[in-house]
């Protein structure tokens, strides 16, 4: 269950017209954050990413599936998995096997190391998923984001940044 602080920040990035991806980030920090601070480990950084991808789609946040052939048929499979748990409102009954699971799966990640959380690993992950985009994909993301922020500039009452740094 993530936290409340994270739910916030999430609802917030969505408020303010953020991307889907956006709004997950705010789930995937929490669980780097998790690691550095010995809550749990990861094998890898990516593991970390994913676990926090899944509790942004459980929580619904409409993060995409990966694309067929970008991404493993068991990957995509626990994403849609994860998109259809977050419009389930009835619980099932089979509570004491999930919490069963749950449990062992958390042990299995206690087991496992903190470097995975480290500035150098995430760093490396950053820099592998970022060589496999094109340049053009890339400069397409930088200026999205860059429209975004210049529609939430536009939106703030003039002012608004000189009277929080008075305070």
């Amino acid at each position: 269950m993530p936290e409340k602080k994270t739910l916030e920040r999430a609802a917030k990035a969505k408020r303010e017209g953020k991307s889907p991806s956006t709004q997950a980030g705010a789930f995937v920090k929490e669980q780097i954050d998790h690691v550095r601070e010995g809550k749990h480990g990861a094998k890898s950084a990516k593991q970390a990413i994913a676990i926090g991808l899944s509790e942004a789609r459980r929580s619904g946040v409409k993060t995409k599936a990966p694309r067929k052939g970008t991404a493993s048929e068991a990957t995509r499979k626990k994403a849609a998995q994860d998109t259809k748990a977050a419009h389930r409102t009835k619980k099932s009954p089979s509570t004491e096997s999930k919490a069963k699971r749950s449990a062992t799966s958390t042990r299995v990640l206690k087991r496992e190391g903190t470097k995975a959380a480290s500035h150098k690993s995430l760093s490396r992950q950053t820099h592998a998923a970022a060589s496999r985009r094109s340049a053009a994909d890339r400069s397409a993301a930088a200026k999205k984001g860059w429209a975004t922020r210049r529609k939430n500039a536009a939106a703030k009452p003039k002012g608004a940044h000189t009277r929080h740094a008075s305070r």
